[in-house]
């Protein structure tokens, strides 16, 4: 199927969205075996290490839970105390959507008419609108609701919908709520309810996302991060105990050189002096980089949630740990290095992303293929005019006869450029010719050092020859011919090089250079 032309689509959904969304349906298979997956499975390094924490923590004797990403504001003021606004001042906030009161005028009722001819049912429309602002219907099911009650198609339940300005100029409305800017404003509630129903020592501990509304994103920082986080609540533990254990978390991080440094100031829902900041040194910059954070939560804090024992923190950013580990001195390309990397392909990355635009969809179709392929192998240098019988049988259910044919005089069957493959060298994509040429430097290094595809000028022209001789039996014509000429690109030989090797080569100011003459023609007659 052949790509979406995106500009004619943007354009049409921009005269008419709901036109564009029915009409681009067609363009999405139905039926057919027409994928599968390929092998390119590849685990995402900073999952691998999450992966690796919760096993060295689990192992150390750490019970895994799940700590809320949701927070109510006052519960920064209990763990914070006086500091609280202006730890507030880093978090977001979550904010809801006002639902509308919606009212159907005379107006209004005529352009729902344009939309759904004849509609009637203005009480029940109503109806709807008003469960809706009640809350009784959720806004995921508004649409559902509007099509099951009133009959209405999928899109003329959307057209209804955007003609009311009511859906359109939605305003958020700031809630109490917040996203956690770090792990312990969820660990007090959770300690809270442990000491309940588990007796101590309470060995915890989650792995999870926070986000803070940082002032600038740069190679340090990002809006979300995740944290491994541990707690120990018991009836004696000292601050020596959670240095000792710091160390040990480090070290089965694979980190034997670790700082421990107090804090100066200490956040105030840790207790005074117990705060300290974890560096580990950058193997690169030879710099100690902060990887964590911990201290002894404050005794004040805790008696907000009626916790009366002394409760050990410690919370590692896996992103910087990844960060440190390898060699990166930029977490964002670390963490999103789609947005901030450029790709790099080695040459037999970019061998396996060159293919056959067109290829046969039927054994008889692959027959054909391989018979013009060995019909141009044994009769290529044969003078011209000529023709030689390459297949002749069933396709499709139709009889037909496959002649690969010269019909020019003083020339050859196959022209000089037939049998030259694709090969990628220090990433070039190269046809290199199978035999000549010993006196371009260039040429001699490719067939040398370079990766073959494996892929000739006459392969991949054979297999778009079969391919249309396939389309022509299906719209039932008696005759088609599929001619190559000298090859400019790619697409002139069948080919297709991927996207992204496409821009990775231009990038690099690299080459693709497939030019040649390969002059064959290939006739099909049906009978």
């Amino acid at each position: 199927m052949a790509k979406f032309d995106v500009a004619k689509i943007r354009a049409g959904a921009k005269r008419d969205y709901e036109a564009a969304w029915l009409e681009t349906a067609k363009l999405i298979g139905k039926k057919g075996q027409l994928f599968s997956l390929q092998k390119k499975g590849k685990a995402n390094a900073l999952q691998e290490l999450i992966a690796k924490a919760r096993q060295i923590l689990t192992q150390m004797g750490f019970t895994e839970v799940s700590v809320p990403t949701i927070i109510e504001k006052k519960e920064v003021f209990s763990q914070y105390g006086p500091e609280a606004p202006v730890i507030l001042d880093r978090v977001f906030f979550l904010a809801g959507l006002e639902r509308p009161d919606i009212g159907i005028s005379h107006k209004k009722l005529q352009e729902i008419r344009r939309v759904v001819p004849n509609f009637d049912k203005i009480k029940e429309l109503q109806g709807i609108f008003r469960r809706y602002k009640g809350g009784a219907i959720s806004a995921d099911d508004l649409v559902e609701v509007l099509v099951g009650e009133l009959g209405l198609k999928e899109e003329q339940a959307t057209g209804v919908l955007s003609l009311f300005s009511e859906f359109q100029k939605l305003e958020p409305v700031p809630t109490s709520l917040t996203l956690r800017s770090h792990t312990s404003a969820g660990w007090f509630m959770v300690l809270r309810e442990m000491l309940k129903r588990e007796p101590l020592p309470l060995q915890l501990f989650s792995i999870g996302q926070k986000f803070r509304r940082e002032q600038r994103l740069d190679p340090t920082h990002l809006y979300e991060s995740w944290t491994a986080s541990v707690v120990i609540a018991a009836e004696d533990i000292s601050l020596e105990d959670g240095e000792r254990i710091t160390r040990e978390v480090l070290s089965k991080l694979g980190f034997t050189e670790a700082k421990l440094s107090i804090k100066t100031a200490t956040s105030k829902y840790y207790a005074p002096q117990t705060e300290f900041e974890v560096f580990v040194r950058h193997p690169r910059t030879g710099e100690f980089v902060e990887v964590g954070d911990a201290g002894f939560y404050s005794p004040v804090a805790l008696s907000n949630y009626g916790i009366a024992y002394p409760v050990f923190n410690l919370g590692i950013g896996l992103e910087r740990v990844l960060m440190v580990q390898a060699g990166e001195v930029d977490i964002r390309a670390l963490v999103y290095p789609y947005l901030y990397k450029k790709a790099v392909f080695s040459d037999a990355e970019l061998t396996g992303m060159i293919k056959l635009e067109h290829e046969p969809g039927t054994e008889a179709g692959r027959a054909v293929a391989t018979s013009i392929v060995k019909v141009a192998e044994r009769h290529a240098d044969e003078p011209s005019p000529c023709e030689f019988k390459a297949f002749e049988g069933e396709l499709l259910g139709r009889r037909v006869s496959v002649q690969v044919v010269e019909p020019e005089s003083n020339i050859k069957l196959i022209g000089p450029a037939g049998f030259n493959e694709i090969y990628v060298y220090d990433g070039n994509v190269v046809g290199v010719p199978p035999k000549g040429w010993e006196a371009n430097e260039f040429l001699q290094k490719v067939r040398k050092h370079g990766i073959a595809t494996g892929i000739r000028y006459i392969d991949a022209f054979a297999a778009l020859a079969a391919h249309e001789i396939e389309r022509a039996a299906q719209r039932g014509e008696k005759r088609v011919k599929v001619r190559a000429r000298a090859a400019k690109l790619p697409s002139d030989i069948n080919l297709g090089i991927d996207e992204a090797a496409q821009r990775y080569i231009t990038a690099k100011n690299k080459r693709i250079d497939v030019r040649g003459p390969v002059f064959t023609t290939v006739v099909a007659e049906f009978a």
